[in-house]
């Protein structure tokens, strides 16, 4: 099969004319009558599903959203993180339309592709599952923004379309898990798939979704633990480990597109095939970045612990907050760029190696191409930047042919933890297997960030971690939503570093964004006004 990431659109089909009758098709183009007979346009179908899973702006504009960075040029996180969505919002009305035709895509596949008579039984089974995959995680991604939402598991004709009603979420999950569990046995394992194969859905995909439905639901936790331990405990489902460099897992070309950590990314091939490009509004000006379209919050940065596994806060850590960047998690310096940082990649076309002066009037180059300055939209509103997915092999204006992970192994493990803790059953086996791996991972030497924490809160360990460890993957604002602490860290405002020049606010950091979030209405989105308007069977969201 051909490389997954390239973008294939179906053929249009020719319209039957003339005096032919209606049911023979015409032997010189394809219709609607042979089109799914050819071999080629079943997989051409199947990639254009693939190309339609998901895309790096929703990727990015999720930690927007969060309490990890701010946008000061999206429109629609301003107007979403600051409380004042409408339902009239384009991004609520922009995702909804995308899953939806997502899945009518899907259903169009699954409905049609038995006409094929060639590919074989067994290769007909394996492509309806990973079709039955990117159907359930559409439904998943919609539910989880919107609440109960009209569940389509079959190509809607035009009058449906009309008079669709909303199903219980309750059902909508059982829907997904159903469709992950009836799609696992037709799917190879990750060892059994050649390198050419590399990037298509496997049974470790389905088992990372239904993993983190299972997590997400907040009541299924014996359920999530065995799934988890299906990955951990046996190969059977596909061999899987943390790659030895975090780092290497974004930025590295041929580690990003091969290692044994990820369970499913999204495809990307360098040049001109399927690239992208937003990398280019996130790095520092003075390599080559553009406009600062997503900044880093000083919250995030004060989530990563130091080297001998202390919060900052403690004041026995050794956190000096004139000199605040060393002996910290090995992952902030991967993750952020913050003052003083000093950018190296040796190589490509962004290959530069130099400080990046940050601090208003500390750039020997005047003016400071990167240092903080209000209101200029070049420069990062928070005085960071992001390194994660910096792709040194990058044409330019960062365009990129790096993958952009959907699941990780890494995850498995916090999936994991955070199960066994809520019932009680995290111990210092369990820690080493999760918490104390990925920190090992990381580079913590330390016994005070490796040994098992004992008596000490272990639910904000594991979700500091969590953090941590999926910074700039678009799960943070899913994780403090399923918490229901969206209410506590999405009120006030979001910060930057200490440089605002005055002491007497917020002892001098940056306020860079005052947040909203209104826990009566904001933890489902509108559903869109135009839908609504058009359905009379569509129901809107309390508070819009």
């Amino acid at each position: 099969m051909k490389n997954l990431t390239k973008y294939f659109a179906l053929a249009a089909l020719v319209a039957v004319t003339g005096c032919r009758k209606l049911d023979i098709a015409p032997t010189d183009s394809y219709s609607a009558l042979n089109f799914w007979t050819a071999d080629a346009n079943v997989y051409n179908a199947l990639n254009n599903n693939y190309s339609l899973i998901y895309n790096s702006d929703k990727y990015f504009t999720a930690e927007g959203l969060s309490d990890n960075a701010y946008s000061q040029t999206n429109t629609d996180a301003i107007q979403i993180a600051s409380g004042n969505a409408t339902a009239q919002q384009a991004k609520f009305a922009n995702d909804w339309s995308f899953y939806y035709r997502t899945i009518k895509s899907c259903n169009q596949f699954l409905e049609n592709v038995d006409k094929n008579t060639t590919l074989g039984a067994a290769t007909i089974a394996r492509l309806k599952a990973e079709v039955r995959f990117i159907r359930a995680y559409e439904h998943f991604n919609l539910t989880k923004w919107y609440g109960d939402v009209p569940l389509v598991d079959h190509d809607l004709s035009q009058d449906e379309a009309k008079s669709i009603g909303r199903t219980p979420k309750a059902d909508v999950v059982k829907f997904i898990l159903n469709e992950l569990d009836a799609a696992l046995p037709a799917l190879p394992s990750k060892d059994q798939m050649p390198a050419a194969e590399n990037g298509r859905i496997n049974k470790g995909a389905v088992l990372a979704l239904k993993a983190r439905v299972l997590l997400y639901q907040g009541d299924r936790m014996a359920d999530v633990i065995s799934v988890c331990e299906s990955l951990m405990n046996s190969t059977a489902n596909g061999t899987y480990s943390l790659n030895p460099s975090y780092s290497n897992l974004f930025s590295d070309p041929a580690t990003n597109k091969t290692n044994p950590e990820t369970m499913l990314s999204l495809q990307y091939v360098p040049a001109t095939t399927r690239t992208w490009s937003d990398f280019w509004d996130f790095a520092p000006k003075s390599v080559d970045g553009r406009v600062n379209s997503l900044a880093p919050s000083q919250e995030l940065v004060n989530d990563y612990i130091m080297l001998n596994g202390k919060d900052i806060t403690d004041p026995t850590s050794g956190y000096d907050e004139n000199n605040p960047y060393i002996n910290r998690d090995p992952r902030l310096t991967a993750t952020i760029v913050y003052d003083k940082y000093n950018w190296n990649n040796g190589g490509g076309v962004n290959g530069k190696t130099k400080i990046i002066y940050i601090k208003p009037g500390t750039d020997p180059v005047k003016p400071g191409p990167d240092e903080y300055s209000p209101g200029r939209q070049n420069s990062s509103p928070t005085g960071y930047y992001w390194r994660k997915y910096f792709d040194p092999s990058a044409l330019i204006n960062y365009v990129s042919g790096n993958n952009l992970h959907l699941f990780r192994y890494a995850e498995i493990l916090l999936d994991y933890a955070e199960a066994k803790n809520s019932l009680g059953q995290m111990d210092a086996t369990v820690w080493s297997k999760t918490i104390g791996a990925l920190r090992s991972r990381a580079g913590f030497t330390e016994p005070g960030a490796l040994s098992y924490p004992g008596s000490a809160n272990l639910t904000n360990i594991i979700r500091k971690e969590r953090r941590i460890e999926l910074a700039l993957e678009g799960n943070r604002i899913d994780d403090i939503r399923r918490w229901k602490i969206a209410e506590i860290v999405l009120n006030g405002y979001v910060h930057g570093a200490k440089f605002s020049g005055d002491p007497a606010t917020d002892n001098g950091y940056i306020r860079a964004q005052l947040r909203r979030f209104n826990a009566g209405r904001d933890y489902l989105w509108a559903i869109p006004n135009g839908d609504v308007s058009l359905d009379a069977n569509l129901t809107q969201n309390p508070g819009y």
